[in-house]
């Protein structure tokens, strides 16, 4: 079903209102769009140089050996020139264990010299079209990729829905606290080594059902990992204080933070549309989730969390809600699900206003702490006026693009220069970058990521090769044995 059909910011803004979406509020004019998004911010002792981001977009490309590839360098040549000075570089796995796919970045002793290069190449590009450098902050993404690693999955916790949903038997064994604290300095590890390729920021990924988000919602999990909300919070608490006392104040902490969890869901065969797994009452796991009604977020934990996160030094936070693998509709409103997935369960403002609300109410109870947020996208040319009215209201810190920022690399210079973004260039949420991340049958076992529609010299030969691929697959699980 097509939603987006706004010809104006009053159409949009009527839409909000008539669907309830009462925190998507809209800035009109431009000349103030340019001031709210242009304006500098202090995360930590680095002053950012504008109010723009660009999100961790992985784009399933680097090398077997997880060392960025010639479209990893192609995708962040493009982020350099954009003018955000905001860069999440992906997500990178902190071992050989936690890749998500076998094209997914990895940083190790083998290719430090590859990510110092590549970064130096964004500072450098981004100097000659921006003319400095000294304001843009780059912050890598380290991560575990836990239950959705490949080639096998790496489980934190058991949860009848969650398991269904990924395939993962009730007595999968569990990664051990052990484990977990040699986890921990795999992490420290994988922070000296950014700040060997010159790095001056990590996240700590805690979100989209990676490992360390499941911890946050391992309620019902033993020991010293799981329980209670201190235990739950223990890796972070350690990974935190191990770094600190390792590098001291060489390393900015960051952190994208799964803030509400959600269900998981499936395509209801009858309507096409996404409907929640049946589920009991109370729900006792998750993370940011009402345990009597689970469609709901409560923020108590939340909040408690992130407090401590300030307190153990984590100065940049990133506002990321649901995963894509159980609930897509929540972490990336969408006009069209990517091919086989469900459609839309409710109409996507209402997906953008939950970010906005839940985004805002963590940002007002911790001013302090500037807060990049998501869920713009699928406003289209219109994010920039949702963005700057958050801003000024301080609802947020920074506008965060993802998607878009696949399809218009440099949409930070049309928000800063004109205080509008141009229609025909924005994403429009219609799902072929996840497309093609789920494809798989790839000579190097996972197709590369972009923007089909508008990357298209780069991107339509490789969706082309992916859905023939997925064809002759599918043709072949049909008649195995050739017709014979």
């Amino acid at each position: 079903m097509r939603h987006f059909t706004y010809r104006s910011l009053e159409e949009i803004q009527e839409a909000a209102r008539s669907v309830g979406a009462i925190h998507v509020i809209f800035e009109p004019k431009a000349e103030r769009i340019k001031q709210l998004l242009g304006r500098k911010v202090r995360v930590g002792g680095f002053t950012v140089g504008n109010s723009l981001a660009i999100h961790p977009m992985e784009g399933c490309d680097g090398t077997p050996e997880g060392t960025p590839g010639e479209l990893t360098w192609r995708r962040y040549e493009r982020f350099a020139r954009g003018g955000a000075k905001l860069i999440w570089f992906e997500a990178t796995a902190v071992r050989e264990d936690g890749v998500a796919n076998p094209r997914q970045l990895r940083l190790g002793r083998h290719n430090v010299p590859e990510f110092a290069r590549l970064l130096e190449r964004v500072r450098r590009l981004h100097r000659e079209v921006w003319g400095r450098d000294d304001d843009l902050l780059e912050v890598l993404q380290l991560t575990h990729s836990g239950r959705h690693s490949y080639p096998r999955p790496v489980v934190a916790r058991h949860d009848p829905l969650l398991d269904g949903k990924t395939g993962i038997p009730p007595d999968y064994p569990l990664i051990s606290d052990g484990e977990l604290e040699r986890l921990e300095d795999d992490f420290v590890a994988a922070a000296r080594l950014a700040v060997e390729a010159g790095f001056r920021a990590v996240d700590i990924k805690a979100t989209h059902g990676y490992l360390v988000s499941e911890l946050l919602g391992a309620k019902r999990r033993g020991g010293a990992y799981g329980g209670p909300l201190e235990n739950r919070c223990r890796l972070l608490a350690n990974v935190a204080g191990k770094i600190r006392a390792a590098l001291g104040a060489r390393l900015l902490l960051a952190m994208r933070l799964g803030c509400y969890e959600g269900l998981p869901y499936r395509r209801d065969p009858q309507t096409g549309r996404g409907v929640p797994l049946p589920y009991p009452v109370p729900y006792a796991h998750g993370f940011g989730m009402d345990c009597a009604d689970p469609l709901r977020e409560d923020l108590g934990e939340v909040e408690q969390a992130v407090g401590w996160f300030q307190q153990w030094g984590f100065k940049l936070l990133n506002v990321s809600l649901g995963s894509p693998y159980l609930n897509p509709h929540i972490g990336r409103p969408f006009e069209k699900p990517d091919e086989g997935n469900y459609e839309q369960p409710e109409h996507p403002l209402l997906g953008v206003d939950r970010h906005f609300r839940i985004a805002g109410r963590l940002q007002a109870r911790f001013p302090a702490l500037p807060m990049v947020g998501t869920g713009y996208s699928w406003l289209q040319h219109y994010a920039v006026n949702a963005a700057a009215f958050n801003i000024a209201a301080r609802r947020i810190t920074f506008l965060g693009m993802g998607r878009n920022a696949l399809a218009y690399p440099d949409f930070a210079r049309d928000a800063l220069e004109r205080g509008e973004l141009e229609p025909n260039r924005v994403c429009k949420t219609v799902s072929f970058c996840t497309y093609l991340m789920r494809r798989k049958n790839h000579p190097l076992g996972q197709f590369p990521t972009g923007c089909v529609p508008f990357d298209k010299e780069v991107y339509g030969p490789i969706m082309k090769q992916a859905r023939e691929t997925a064809r002759a697959a599918a043709s072949q699980q049909a008649d195995p044995v050739g017709g014979i």
